[in-house]
């Protein structure tokens, strides 16, 4: 698994239109919205009611989507995906949609999450024949509806995806019918939508404000929603016994002007600053965010300490995908680059500087040595999630447990790693509390109570007539 820098990737990000007469335009802005959820490939089908049309390519929305590509995406159905690669290589084969043709005709899926089985069943389709065109796991579901002996696209789905484990939500698009469909535990964001008699899905409903469509709902636990033009059904296949609804999306990666899971995102994070500032108090004459992620906390902390809250740092948001380095090596660049230091504002002060996570601690450590150069008297670092302990199977690229600091060194110890004058994170129960979570979400990460099961069950061997065992496993996670 991969990591950028010293944060978590954000997952994927996926969008749906169904009865638009502008459906991949509006796919464009709503991939442009999702943006945040995934910044290696995009891509767009589209369907004219009888063939699917694609345009994909590495990098962001706006460089792969030229007014002259989209003129090529014809119809009134489209879907759209931006990745971030958590399962499968990043290469231009693996950008979503993927698109395949079998004896049901062309069928085009996109993925938000992670199948923790997708290794087991790849191994078996593969030893039976199957071919695949990707090492994304995403691409097992199509190769299970072209076994399915179900005639009808809606039962087939039934057919497979209960031999499906993992975190899912999914987008289908053929050449009459949209599906988006969600597993049983709800771990990642699916939410749908209507805008001028058409209907809508996105991962956040960030993509809906941008295009003018109006929320209506969650798709709910284990539902297909199989859209057309003789309007909207819903297919269940079973919710699970409790909800896994990934917190790190409150914490993180979700855009903070999105309602996710039904709840505001900024209101979480205003809570979690809040509840941060009662936890882990200190005498200080600025509150500072370590930007963007740490502003709408940093303004809670504020609010709840009393303490001012200022832009010490300042992000800059142009520095790119990729960036030319000095031949002479400049001490902490990469982070100069992302960030610099307003004087005026640090300089004889005792700052807080609010982050949401520390991941392996490097970064956290060039930046508080940052505001310290910059004439800070003291940094104390306060950070409005728990220590990261585990990492995710469900659709986040985290590091291994070894690369975590949080998991090797004590709170005490990462303090003196990254050199603050104090280091205080907010609890598990503040966390829960500021995000009003009950036992509907999923914090794995925090705690390494994982969810849904790593290892693969019986039920494979109902899929597979031999019923031969596989020899591949996940990687080991408790």
């Amino acid at each position: 698994m991969r990591i950028h820098g010293d944060k978590f990737k954000d997952e994927c990000g996926v969008f749906g239109i169904a009865g638009h007469v502008d459906a991949a335009r509006h796919a464009y802005l709503g991939l442009y919205g999702l943006q945040h959820r995934g910044q290696e490939s995009a891509g767009i089908v589209s369907s004219d009611g009888v063939r699917l049309h694609r345009e994909r390519g590495m990098g962001y929305v706006a460089d792969v989507f030229s007014p002259e590509v989209l003129e090529r995406l014809v119809g009134t159905f489209a879907l759209g995906h931006v990745r971030y690669s958590t399962y499968g290589e990043s290469t231009s084969a693996n950008a979503q949609p993927i698109l395949t043709e079998s004896w049901r005709g062309p069928i085009a899926i996109a993925h938000n999450g992670n199948l923790v089985n997708a290794a087991q069943l790849r191994h078996q389709l593969e030893a039976e024949g199957a071919i695949f065109q990707s090492t994304s796991d995403t691409e097992v579901v199509l190769h299970l509806l072209a076994r399915s002996s179900e005639e009808n696209l809606d039962a087939a789905l039934l057919d497979v995806l209960r031999f499906v484990r993992g975190a899912f939500s999914l987008l289908l698009l053929t050449p009459t019918r949209l599906y988006a469909i969600r597993d049983p535990y709800v771990v990642r964001p699916l939410c749908f939508g209507q805008m001028n008699g058409g209907h809508v899905v996105a991962s956040e409903t960030c993509a809906f404000d941008l295009i003018g469509a109006k929320y209506i709902r969650d798709v709910k636990p284990g539902e297909i929603l199989s859209i057309g033009d003789d309007g909207l059904r819903s297919l269940t296949l079973g919710s699970s016994e409790r909800r896994a609804h990934c917190i790190f999306e409150h914490v993180y990666f979700s855009r903070p002007d999105s309602l996710v899971f039904e709840r505001s995102v900024h209101q979480s994070r205003h809570e979690m600053g809040r509840e941060l500032a009662l936890e882990c108090p200190v005498a200080a004459d600025v509150v500072v965010p370590v930007p963007d992620s740490g502003v709408t906390a940093a303004l809670g902390y504020a609010e709840a300490s009393g303490i001012p809250f200022d832009f010490g740092l300042i992000r800059n948001h142009y520095e790119g995908r990729t960036f030319i380095e000095p031949r002479q090596s400049i001490r902490h660049f990469g982070v100069k680059v992302k960030l610099n230091p307003v004087k005026r504002i640090l300089s004889g002060r005792r700052v807080i500087l609010i982050d949401d996570s520390i991941v392996r601690g490097t970064t956290s450590r060039k930046i508080v040595e940052m505001v310290r150069n910059a004439g800070a008297s003291e940094v104390h670092l306060r950070i409005s999630s728990p220590p990261t302990v585990g990492p995710c199977y469900y659709g986040i690229d985290t590091p291994t447990s070894s690369e975590l600091i949080a998991n090797n060194k004590t709170v005490r110890q990462i303090e003196e790693f990254t050199r603050a004058d104090s280091l205080g994170y907010l609890s598990i129960e503040g966390l829960r509390k500021a995000v009003d979570a009950g036992s509907h979400f999923c914090s794995a990460c925090f705690d390494q109570q994982y969810p849904i099961p790593l290892r693969i069950d019986s039920i494979q061997k109902e899929l597979f007539e031999d019923g031969a065992e596989t020899d591949a496993t996940v990687e080991k996670a408790l």
